[in-house]
């Protein structure tokens, strides 16, 4: 498996999904996981595949962002980034080649494949959309992905449509939901408070992941009667109204153990091009309903009215505020997401299986 992201450690907030993810391969007996990817806690019998230096270079890159941030804000150095993860990637693929299929997270990550025939399985997320729009970037995967069984798996219904239409001749597409780990089905909600009532908004802080979250919030929250509190980490400089409560990043252990049993509910107005937000699936199995922006990725989880609410106008926003403090329409509904995400996604051990099932598919192995 291959991966530009996975946390240093039990704190780090970065690339936390990946973790769970190794994890529940870990459990697995039908895996033997070999991993590239960033320096940190590995779960027993998973092998680390990464050198020394590449793990210094991962490590580094992570603390400044990541490729895609660093293609925002510094666009040369981005390329620069890229151009050298390619080149330690087609490096690692060629001294690790004992292996029965690839599992890469990232269609960059695809590209520079060896021309060994071996089976791939690659993971989108909503951020590679953007990645298909670079002039030859399609031609460049396709030249990856000849000669070999591909699965596409995107994380959300809603990428299925354009990736068949670019790939789907070579590649079968199969999106894959990720899992929830437990902890959160676990959290137990207490009736939210009348006055201050608090809700959550937990994501990094760029204009596009923002929003109009500041700006359709102040006149609903300036008064006092409202909390919003912020958590997340500041990926571009961000002007905070006084009347928000930033905490920064925090981890899933405090969101849990402090924030999410007594919270109204979550809140995203997103413009990013999303995948299927982890967050709000972890809210959804906490029983917290989801005010979110009206776009493919969020209609692709709230149930309008049912779960939550979508919205795309201050007007709009505010009669979701008002009807999701009702408490017998907040319980509802909260109960209703939690529903939701344990029928239709489950913990990472479901979603480690459902990768199985497509690696059995691709290497033509026949259950008894």
């Amino acid at each position: 498996m291959v991966s530009t992201s996975y946390p240093r450690d039990a704190a780090d907030w970065r690339g936390i999904f990946m973790a769970h993810l190794v994890a529940g391969f870990a459990r697995n007996e039908q895996v033997r996981l070999t991993l590239w990817a960033p320096p940190g806690e590995l779960p027993q019998g998973v092998e680390p595949a990464t050198s020394p230096h590449e793990a210094h270079w991962l490590s580094a890159l992570m603390d400044l962002g990541g490729i895609s941030h660093l293609m925002r804000i510094r666009p040369a150095a981005g390329l620069v980034a890229a151009w050298r993860l390619l080149r330690l990637l087609r490096a690692a693929y060629r001294r690790l080649d004992e292996v029965d299929i690839y599992h890469i997270n990232w269609l960059q990550c695809a590209l520079p494949l060896p021309d060994n025939g071996k089976p791939m399985l690659v993971t989108v997320l909503g951020n590679d959309m953007k990645l298909l729009r670079l002039p030859m970037m399609r031609r460049a995967l396709r030249r990856a992905m000849q000669r070999r069984k591909v699965a596409i798996c995107p994380n959300a219904q809603w990428m299925e449509a354009p990736l068949r239409a670019a790939f789907g001749d070579i590649a079968d597409i199969v999106p894959v939901a990720f899992g929830i780990d437990p902890a959160w089905y676990a959290v137990r909600r207490e009736v939210p408070p009348a006055s201050p009532r608090q809700w959550l908004a937990v994501t990094r802080l760029t204009a596009d992941k923002l929003g109009p979250l500041f700006k359709w919030s102040e006149r609903l929250f300036g008064d006092g009667t409202r909390e919003l509190h912020l958590f997340g980490p500041m990926q571009e400089q961000t002007a905070v109204p006084d009347w928000v409560h930033y905490h920064g990043p925090a981890t899933p252990g405090q969101l849990v153990r402090d924030w999410f049993p007594h919270a109204q509910g979550l809140i995203t107005l997103s413009k990013h091009a999303e995948g299927r937000p982890q967050v709000m699936l972890e809210a959804m199995a906490a029983g917290l309903p989801i005010v979110a922006s009206r776009m493919p990725a969020h209609a692709d989880l709230v149930a309008d009215g049912v779960t939550g609410a979508l919205c795309d106008s201050p007007e709009g926003y505010a009669e979701a505020l008002h009807a999701l403090e009702i408490p017998e329409t907040n319980r509802h509904s909260g109960a209703m997401a939690r529903a939701w995400a344990a029928r239709e996604i489950g913990t990472w051990d479901d979603c480690a299986g459902r990768y199985v099932g497509i690696y059995r598919r691709l290497l033509g192995v026949v259950d008894a």
